[in-house]
């Protein structure tokens, strides 16, 4: 992020490196030539510049496996670790060959085997090969996901902080729901406690939506104004020191009804089997079996998905049902898991909450209670 000033912790570069050595031996790369801003930063320890959308690749960081040196395209040496000198930066150019160059003076660039790249375009696969004229480029992506899925205790530390500070939007965005707020001022109160908390980089600007009562994808139409009897979903997140941390909960407003506290006990079900079916070695289309089990209907959005550094796998949804069959919960995972439930006339109730897959099953990481019918605003008991 823009804000960031220092380096990640030495314990959580070097246990981050050591998981991307492993997979380089396993993978048989030499070298890492990495543009994806999470792979250099899950390689390189030194903060990026976080913009909205994708980018094209470059050679932003090379990593040498022979001799453990990372190679950073830096203009400046503010955050950038100790363990990468000065004549390891090369500044940002507009001319390609120039990058070309560069990379032919990596100590092993011409005697690298296998090249690895996260994001290939066609004029780079045309390029690289003349600073590598002894390799073969492949794909590192799988690599990188493989080093990536499986948290370093460091990494469960630095999402641990994450989570602690989107808990506090989240708590904000509860304190100010009332009938008649609107959805802005509740997403700027979300947004706000973030940025006390130290995090000017939201995870997602979309805070706060009132529930549709007439379609279970969908946010009330009109929904702008908070009325008494909506269901008020609020969704914190944050990019903290380049982690992901999410959180939702769902709040009715005013008495809740019959018809609502039997929604949130379907959401308690359904959350049940969620949390059971987070267990190493199971599959993770477990996850969607789970609503099957409970008898509700897969939402059209992932039901988990990796947190880390950026989006991590697994993907977990319906319309990914073969790879989820084939992909394996293992301890060390961590997920952002999703509650949805829906009834017409109603609306609906949605949780989401980190979990770490453990040795012998997991643990929730957000500490956050889960919001229930009990907990309305307007009633002076929230």
């Amino acid at each position: 992020m823009g804000t960031e000033i220092e380096a990640d912790a030495r314990a959580l570069r070097l246990s981050r490196r050591e998981r991307a050595l492993a997979q380089m031996e396993a993978h048989d790369l030499d070298v890492l030539v990495l543009g994806r801003q999470a792979n250099v930063r899950y390689i390189s320890g030194a903060p990026q510049l976080w913009v909205v959308g994708t980018r094209p690749f470059g050679p932003i960081c090379e990593f040498v496996r022979a001799t453990g040196e990372i190679h950073l395209n830096s203009t400046w040496d503010e955050g950038i670790p100790e363990e990468i000198p000065h004549e390891n930066l090369y500044g940002f150019a507009w001319n390609p060959m120039t990058l070309v160059d560069i990379l032919k003076n990596i100590k092993g660039a011409d005697t690298a085997r296998r090249v690895g790249t996260d994001a290939l375009t066609p004029t780079f696969a045309k390029l690289l090969p003349m600073a590598f004229p002894n390799a073969e480029l492949v794909d590192a992506e799988q690599a990188m996901q493989a080093a990536r899925r499986i948290k370093t205790p460091q990494e469960v530390q630095a999402l641990r902080h994450a989570l602690a500070i989107a808990e506090k939007g989240l708590a904000a965005g509860v304190a100010a729901l009332a009938p008649g707020t609107t959805v802005k001022f509740l997403t700027a109160a979300v947004l706000e406690a973030e940025a006390a908390g130290g995090v000017s980089t939201p995870a997602t600007q979309d805070a706060a939506w009132v529930t549709s009562k007439e379609h279970p994808w969908r946010r009330a139409e009109g929904g702008d104004v908070v009325h008494e009897g909506d269901l008020v979903v609020l969704s914190a997140g944050v990019l903290a020191d380049g982690y992901v941390a999410e959180v939702t909960r769902t709040l009715p407003v005013g008495e809740p009804t019959d018809a609502v506290h039997e929604l949130y006990r379907r959401r308690d079900a359904l959350w049940d089997r969620l949390i059971d079916a987070c267990r190493p070695g199971r599959a993770t289309s477990a996850l969607l079996d789970a609503y099957a089990d409970a008898g509700e209907q897969l939402p059209v959005m992932p039901v988990a998905h990796g947190l880390g550094l950026g989006f991590d796998p697994p993907v977990v949804s319906p319309q990914l049902r073969a790879t989820a069959d084939a992909e394996l919960l293992e301890a060390g995972m961590v997920l952002a898991v999703t509650a949805h439930v829906w009834e017409k006339s109603v609306g609906s109730v949605i949780t989401r909450d980190a979990v770490l897959i453990t040795a012998d099953g997991c643990e929730v990481l957000t500490t956050s209670r889960a919001w229930s019918a009990e907990a309305s605003v307007g009633t002076g008991n929230a």
